[in-house]
């Protein structure tokens, strides 16, 4: 039971409404708007860098279209009980909710903290707005990707985009969230031990 390719003019609406107050919130938490290079760059691929989670999008711009993968998949199923609830545009504002929720929980000094405590993104220091938003976009990408695609096709897009980020910088969705909420000392010394261009900026 598929949602149709496209969304009504008021779901796009309410959707554009819930960016708004998304950055509203970033904005009145001190989160800058861009980086502070003065810069807005499409993509920027230094992990261990200041500029590191401040523009478009970057190396953990995959787990954020996985996000989108898993919204769709948790939609759908709402969908097939309760069709009559879960139109489209529904679908995706609740999707740009729980994004937009994780966003600004990202930027909470508690979450910078335990990022700085138990991970190797020891100068962690949040996101720019922009950067969250283009995340926020990037998830609404992987939905519609999505809706699109097989499942079988969407899985295996999601576990080739984990594999290859994870062994190009020795970090993902998987063990971000991992490291996040059981930090294990081993892998945080494997990560210490990555290096190269994509995560130091030197060859």
């Amino acid at each position: 039971m598929n949602w149709p390719l496209r969304i009504s003019k008021f779901s796009a609406l309410i959707a554009f409404l819930l960016f708004a107050i998304i950055g509203a919130i970033l904005w009145s938490m001190g989160r800058p708007p861009i980086c502070a290079c003065g810069d807005v760059k499409l993509l920027h691929l230094v992990v261990q860098s200041s500029e590191n989670s401040q523009h478009l999008a970057d190396w953990y711009t995959p787990s954020h279209i996985i996000h989108g993968f898993l919204f769709y998949g948790a939609g759908y199923l709402l969908r097939r009980k309760w069709p009559a609830l879960f139109p489209l545009g529904v679908a995706v504002a609740l999707a740009i909710l729980v994004e937009g929720a994780w966003e600004i929980l990202e930027n909470s000094p508690v979450i910078i903290d335990r990022y700085r405590e138990v991970t190797i993104s020891y100068g962690y220091a949040g996101d720019s707005i922009v950067n969250s938003l283009a995340d926020i976009a990037w998830m609404i990408f992987g939905f519609f990707l999505a809706s699109r695609l097989p499942w079988k096709a969407t899985l295996a897009l999601g576990l080739a985009m984990e594999l290859f980020v994870g062994w190009m910088i020795r970090d993902n969705l998987a063990l971000n969230i991992l490291m996040l909420t059981v930090p294990l000392e081993s892998v945080k010394e494997w990560q210490a031990g990555a290096s190269g261009y994509w995560v130091t900026g030197k060859a």
